[in-house]
């Protein structure tokens, strides 16, 4: 593998970890911005806890699944009947005097006789009212509460699956990464070497200065590619911080994953089946049907007859309140209530062209389109599945072959050094048969971390746990 390879398939493997990084860009608390002393020594499992409990949109979705269980479990507060207390303070506008008929014309001189007494101009009152109205869609609401809950717990499990999936990748990303940078190392210390050797053989007249300015080019013109490789390495690492809610600077020390040359076997039909059920999007989905079908029950059950409790009692002071006292006599409290019973039904409801009955039709369109997107999303998981098992197998037929070149850089490396230990081949010759079994076992490592990832992929698209697959190949 020459210089130019290795170092644009470095900057793809930068540009494969960023997207990863990018997709949970929360701010640390700025408790954490203090500048570590000593790595932090994080295996893939502790990244990942780290990540569930400090990852902020993890957190939303767990704040949000919590309130639509507070939602379900008290969904039954809607058969709790309204209650309205009320004092009032009135005055009329004009003050009601006494009245009295004259008897003086009938025969009775002065006499009078009273027709009205005189009402105060401020009054007050208290009413209590308390309703109830029950319907059957209200039966069905609670259901829909029910299953909004589970499917806010879906979304959750969803969220935390693809967090952990991306953790997982940009880890073992990193750790290829860094392997291609000690490699990228070891190839500048080589032009180096290749650079002292130039010169030595110019001062001493047996190569041309032209081989010298050669060689001194090949090095320099790596030192650009290197910083920018680490320095995609140190943005990775900061983003990979973020995303398990610790500080931008924190360092990590990433433990190497053992070689492992081992495959599994794939049923891709079986796979394919885990996965139209298992599959954290295709539950979402399934789910969102359910609240659909639940939310177009409901509409239904509204246009049936509601029944209609109420009761209100009204007690009003027919004294003046500012002169007389209040609870001297029960008689000067006027009382009305009345309990009333009513069944409705709204007719207009019932009419094909109304708004209620449109919008059942528009929930039916819904719940098609909604089934027609889930039978795609089936068939483009067979599809993601059919071309994960392929991705894997060519992986495996790769590193198969890689091995094969690993076997062969093992040999000529042994075969040098033992050459070099006879006289026979220069110390130039054993460093670069060791680079190139530096770089052989680099390209074998990638081979592994590419299987590892795919498997992490379909973990998550047949939803199971993490490292089953994994687990299955180390055995």
């Amino acid at each position: 593998m020459n210089c130019k390879t290795l170092m644009s398939g470095l900057l793809l493997m930068v540009s494969a970890v960023l997207p990863l990084t990018l997709l949970a860009q929360e701010t640390s608390p700025p408790g954490q911005q203090g500048q570590l002393t000593q790595p932090t020594r994080l295996s893939p499992d502790e990244a990942v806890s780290l990540a569930i409990k400090n990852n902020l949109s993890l957190e939303s979705a767990r704040v949000t699944s919590g309130t639509k269980k507070r939602a379900s479990d008290l969904s039954w507060n809607q058969f709790i009947p309204s209650v309205t207390v009320a004092g009032s303070l009135l005055r009329d506008n004009e003050k009601t005097e006494a009245r009295e008929m004259d008897l003086s014309s009938l025969g009775f001189p002065g006499m009078k006789f009273p027709i009205s007494q005189a009402q105060p101009q401020w009054h007050i009152a208290g009413n209590i009212q308390a309703s109830l109205n029950i319907n059957i869609a209200m039966f069905e609401n609670m259901k829909r509460l029910r299953l909004d809950y589970e499917g806010g717990l879906v979304s959750y499990e969803k969220a935390k699956a693809q967090l952990e999936r991306d953790v997982r990748k940009s880890y073992y990303s990193m750790l290829l990464l860094q392997e291609n940078i000690a490699l990228l190392g070891e190839s500048y210390a080589s032009a180096e070497r290749q650079v002292n050797m130039a010169q030595a053989n110019y001062n001493a007249g047996l190569a041309p200065e032209l081989t010298l300015l050669q060689a001194r080019v090949a090095m320099e013109t790596m030192k650009p590619s290197i910083d920018q490789a680490e320095n995609g390495l140190k943005l990775s690492m900061a983003y990979f911080a973020m995303n398990l809610g610790l500080s931008y600077d924190t360092p990590f020390e990433l433990i190497p994953v053992p070689e492992n040359t081992s495959f599994i076997s794939l049923d891709t039909a079986d796979l394919i089946s885990k996965a139209a059920t298992g599959k954290p999007d295709i539950q979402e989905l399934r789910q969102s049907i359910l609240m659909l079908q639940s939310a177009r029950k409901a509409q239904i059950f509204a246009l049936t007859p509601s029944l209609n409790l109420s009761w209100s009692s009204t007690s009003a002071f027919i004294r003046d309140p500012w002169k007389d006292p209040w609870f001297d006599s029960k008689d000067d409290w006027q009382k009305s209530g009345s309990l009333t019973i009513a069944l409705a039904l709204r007719l207009h409801s019932l009419l094909p062209f109304s708004a209620d009955f449109q919008g059942i039709k528009n929930l039916d369109d819904q719940i098609k389109t909604a089934n027609i997107g889930l039978a795609q999303m089936v068939r483009g998981t067979e599809i993601e599945i059919y071309n994960t098992v392929l991705s894997l197998e060519k992986t495996r037929i790769t590193a198969e072959a890689q091995a094969q070149t690993v076997n062969l850089a093992e040999r000529t490396y042994g075969l040098t050094e033992e050459a070099y230990r006879a006289g026979l081949q220069e110390l130039m010759q054993v460093q670069n048969a060791e680079l190139s079994l530096r770089q052989a076992r680099v390209q074998m490592l990638e081979q592994q971390f590419n299987y590892l990832n795919g498997l992490i992929d379909l973990e998550y698209s047949i939803g199971v746990p993490f490292g089953t697959l994994s687990d299955k190949r180390s055995k």
